[in-house]
């Protein structure tokens, strides 16, 4: 079939009839498909339902001999610590076990910066007027709505094939109002970015008007792989290790935690820091709070004892969601193969997502459709700092919870409405 910019007018006025027939066929169904948010399956969740089996018969004493149902190991027990520090490439005492959310500690750790300031801050952040943050584009919709409601204000950053456009963030940090920058540095939320080692070393070593700069680096799909031996191809640098190089041991804190690894409402999370940085967080942290869920720590550690323990298990997470990212991509070929100069989209080898770009201008409108014909996607433009796509364009799609028949249903969907849509910009034109 030709391109759709090969096609006389009269011709895309045909299709475009031919495709409404289509739609309005699919509306009639009555569908109820919802693709809104990245989060595990019920299959991938009884994955480890038999975390907690075990634990009173094999009792709740930590390897330390400590009662991990009473107070105190603020820092969590050793014992999930080290899984979490093998997982990550850095050491035990550089990590910090929090309750289920990362995005919590990352709040967290904010509030800290907002309230006190960090270690080489001259005032508290809430005092510094015009505070800007860098937000790789696309990326993490909930991050952008933790420092927006902070008071900061947003800066895209183009994301390339390597992770932001370090030539765009060498200059924005010139700024000293810039304090900080976002980063999914493994499978990236939306478009499955791995960040080269190059991309890593530069985020570590460039120099900054701010002296209190800092990297958010949010290592949440670390250990998802989706397709067979890419967990080498997963691998980035352990970035507490190259900042400390750099000569900018105080610049990252990274995250990670289990919510897409055993349960997403019941799992565990941590921070890992510099020794500076994880002193003064305790500090703060002894206040708030005095200690955290160690009996779920504890459960953790026996169920996945090691880091080859946790990759097993992630393999069978994999073995679910391959038919499904396979069903996104073999619709979209299907359906839009000959007019990929119009559409292009993402084939992530982990984490949770697929990044569509439709015809420029039509996002929108697609979004819209789709939920009259029954499918539920995350709004166009959510990927984007203040929910607004200069390019009216990327759509993220989350094929994690749905079984494969309801997938390839809303990809065909999606598919006839971006056709029809940019049909008639086409026509426009």
């Amino acid at each position: 079939m030709k391109s759709y910019r090969e096609m006389p007018a009269e011709e895309l006025v045909k299709e475009k009839e031919q495709l409404i027939a289509r739609y309005e066929e699919y509306k009639n169904m009555a569908l109820s498909l919802n693709m809104t948010r990245g989060v595990p399956s019920t299959e991938q969740l009884d994955l480890a339902s038999d975390m907690y089996d075990d634990l009173s018969s094999s009792g709740f004493l930590s390897e330390k001999g400590q009662d991990v149902r009473n107070y105190g190991v603020p820092c969590g027990i050793d014992d999930v610590r080290k899984v979490f520090a093998e997982i990550l490439g850095t050491d035990m005492e550089n990590v910090f076990m929090g309750n289920s959310s990362s995005l919590n500690q990352m709040f967290d750790a904010l509030m800290r910066s907002m309230v006190f300031g960090e270690i080489e801050s001259e005032k508290p952040w809430y005092e510094v007027e015009g505070r800007k943050w860098l937000c790789p584009a696309p990326g993490y919709d909930r991050h952008f709505r933790v420092t927006e409601t902070l008071g900061f204000e947003l800066i895209a950053v183009p994301m390339t094939e390597n992770g932001p456009d370090m030539d765009v963030v060498e200059e924005l940090v010139k700024d000293p109002k810039v304090l900080g920058i976002w980063c999914v540095p493994c499978y990236s939320n939306p478009d499955g970015i791995v960040y080269s080692e190059d991309t890593c070393r530069r985020l570590a070593s460039m120099k900054t008007a701010a002296p209190d700069f800092r990297i958010m680096w949010d290592n949440a799909y670390v250990v998802h792989h989706i397709t067979e031996n890419d967990s080498e191809k997963g691998r980035i640098p352990d970035i507490l290790s190259l900042c400390a190089e750099a000569g900018n041991p105080n610049r990252p804190y990274e995250f990670a935690s289990s919510s897409k690894v055993t349960f997403a409402g019941g799992g565990i999370s941590c921070f890992a820091a510099n020794p500076d940085n994880m002193a003064r967080a305790k500090k703060y942290l002894s206040v708030q709070a005095i200690c955290t869920n160690k009996v779920n720590q504890l459960a953790h550690a026996r169920y996945l004892p090691d880091k080859e323990a946790v990759d097993e298990h992630m393999k069978k997470h994999a073995q679910i969601l391959r038919p499904k990212f396979a069903a996104v991509q073999d619709t979209l070929n299907k359906e839009l193969g000959d007019n990929k100069d119009l559409y292009h989209w993402t084939d992530p080898k982990g984490g949770y997502f697929v990044s569509f770009y439709a015809y420029p201008g039509t996002a929108t409108k697609i979004v819209s459709m789709c939920k009259d014909a029954g499918v539920a996607l995350t709004p166009a433009g959510a990927s984007f700092p203040y929910g607004k796509d200069p390019d009216d364009s990327n759509i993220r799609l989350c094929p994690s919870f749905p079984p494969v028949e309801n997938i390839i249903k809303a990809v065909s969907i999606l598919s006839v409405c971006a056709k029809i849509t940019a049909i008639e910009k086409l026509l426009e034109e």
